[in-house]
C-alpha cells in the first residue's frame, strides 16, 4: 500500500479545511438525544443527483426499501465508531430501511488504506455480509488501516493476496477521491454525515432521533413532518 500512502496524504490535505469548519445551520427541527438543534440543510436537485452517481457506496439492508439512509463515514472518526453500534442496530431492526454505506476517507492516510481494502470487499461480500464485516472493523480498539481491515476480510474467507490486488489501484482511489470531492461541495464539514430525503445531516443524532426522522419520511415524505 505505499505507493498509495502519498496520494492519500494529498486527499487528507485537500479536505483538511472542510473538515474543520462543520455547518451550524438547522434548516429542519432534527435534534440529538440531548435536544439539541442538528445542523442539516438541503443538498439540492444537483447535489442529489451527483450522490446518486458516486461508484464507491455500497447499500445494504432491504435493497428494496421504502426509505433509504445514506451514511458518509471515516473508518477512524471516534463518532463514526460510535454511530455504527446505533447504525447496525437500526437497520437489523427495520426491515423496510435501504442503508448506503459511502467510505468518506477524509481523517488519515490510515483511513485512506482501509477504505481501500474496503470497497474491494464490497465486490465479494453479499448485502448481509458486508453489514456485518463493517460492524466487526469498529469491534477492536486503536488505529482502523489496511492491514487491521484485510484481517477482517479473512474472517469471510476473502484472499488477502486477491483483495490487496484488487483494491490496491488507481480505479479504486478515484472512487475515493469522487467521494471526497462530492463531500466538499456538499459541504459535508463532519463525518459522520447523513443524507435522507435529499436533506444532509452533520453529525450523528443518535439512534433515536435517526428513527424519527425515518418515520416522518413514511408519514409525510420529509424529514420532519408539521
Amino acid at each position: 500500500m505505499n505507493r498509495f500512502a502519498a496520494i492519500g496524504v494529498a486527499l487528507v490535505l485537500c479536505m483538511g479545511a472542510a473538515a474543520a469548519q462543520p455547518s451550524s445551520d438547522a434548516q429542519y427541527a432534527i435534534k440529538d438525544g440531548d435536544g439539541d438543534r442538528v445542523a442539516n440543510f438541503d443538498l439540492g436537485a444537483g447535489l442529489a443527483e451527483r450522490l446518486a452517481k458516486l461508484p464507491a457506496q455500497v447499500p445494504v439492508g432491504n435493497l428494496q426499501g421504502d426509505v433509504t439512509l445514506i451514511q458518509f463515514y471515516d473508518l477512524n472518526c471516534p463518532y463514526c465508531r460510535e454511530a455504527a453500534r446505533d447504525v447496525d442496530a437500526l437497520v437489523r431492526a427495520d426491515s423496510k430501511l435501504k442503508l448506503v454505506l459511502v467510505p468518506y476517507a477524509v481523517l488519515s492516510v490510515q483511513s485512506v488504506q482501509g477504505a481501500l481494502i474496503e470497497v474491494g470487499a464490497s465486490t465479494s461480500l453479499t448485502p448481509e455480509q458486508y453489514l456485518e464485516f463493517h460492524k466487526r472493523l469498529y469491534a477492536g480498539r486503536g488505529m482502523i488501516d489496511g492491514p487491521r481491515v484485510l484481517a477482517v476480510a479473512g474472517e469471510f474467507g476473502l484472499d488477502n493476496d486477491k483483495l490487496a490486488a484488487v483494491s490496491n489501484t488507481e480505479a479504486t482511489l478515484n472512487m475515493l477521491r469522487e467521494n471526497a470531492d462530492f463531500g466538499t461541495a456538499a459541504k459535508l464539514g463532519v463525518t459522520p454525515a447523513y443524507v435522507v430525503g435529499g436533506v444532509a445531516i452533520l453529525g450523528h443524532p443518535g439512534l433515536k432521533p435517526l428513527q424519527a426522522v425515518i418515520k416522518s419520511m413514511r408519514s409525510c415524505g420529509k424529514v420532519v413532518c408539521g
